[in-house]
């Protein structure tokens, strides 16, 4: 599916972000990055993408280098992005945007369906514009729902949670198992939240830019499974104090 050979990023005057990471990830898997902040986990991603290029290292996806393309010939091979704070886009609605991602053929129930299972009613929503009247957490759901409505062979979600209610996180988890059973696609969560890492097939831990160590699912709920610095869901600076209370 995809592997990372000896990936590396520097930023001038910076030190690496990323260093000489190597990763393999399999067809029809879910995988979490998680770690603490700055690590390097929305830069990898980045990478996947295409949105950012590597200083070093190869890209070979399904066998095929793709180091050198661009984010439209990426997605054209059926990698998609959800970013961690989605773009607006002004002059065009939900539904259209949601239509644009389908394939031919897809209809109003498929549209009403992707929405629901972002916690959306579509009643409300088909025919908002893609603006600043909605809300970011609005946004980020609707990206979600536009990334579930390709058929992708590699699906990258940036902090799917950012932004987003309690109830509609919880259905946003169930659409991730759901997309897991139905799809072919080999799915890449970022988070903390620890309801998102028990979806994981396999947990990559990320740490001081490269990859400490690979978590397989049966150790997911092994007590103490998580290094302290992963523990805090809600990104509040105190991962890895052990005396501190996680505000999240």
């Amino acid at each position: 599916m995809l592997e990372l050979k000896d990936i590396s990023l520097s930023v001038e005057n910076k030190a690496n972000i990323l260093n000489k990471v190597n990763l393999k990830l399999l067809d029809k898997k879910i995988y979490v990055i998680t770690g603490p902040n700055g690590s390097g986990k929305s830069s990898l991603a980045r990478i996947i993408m295409g949105i950012s290029t590597p200083t070093a290292g190869n890209i070979i996806f399904n066998g095929q280098d793709i180091t050198q393309l661009d984010i439209t010939q990426r997605a054209h091979l059926g990698i998609g992005y959800a970013f961690q704070s989605p773009p607006r886009f002004k002059g065009i609605k939900v539904r259209e945007l949601l239509n644009l991602s389908m394939s031919s053929g897809s209809g109003e129930d498929k549209i009403c369906d992707l929405l629901y299972s972002v916690g959306l009613c579509s009643q409300e929503y088909l025919d908002r514009d893609m603006d600043a009247s909605l809300s970011g957490g609005e946004i980020k759901r609707i990206e979600i729902a536009s990334i579930l409505a390709r058929n992708l062979k590699l699906a990258v979600f940036d902090e799917p949670e950012a932004g987003i209610d309690l109830w509609s996180f919880n259905r946003l988890a169930e659409t991730f198992k759901e997309m897991h059973e139905k799809t072919n696609a080999t799915i890449v969560l970022i988070s903390h939240q620890e309801k998102i890492l028990e979806l994981a097939d396999e947990i990559i831990l990320v740490a001081n830019g490269g990859i400490e160590r690979n978590i397989p699912k049966e150790d997911i709920l092994r007590k103490g499974f998580i290094d302290d610095k992963c523990k805090c869901r809600a990104n509040c600076g105190k991962a890895g104090d052990k005396n501190a209370e996680c505000i999240g």
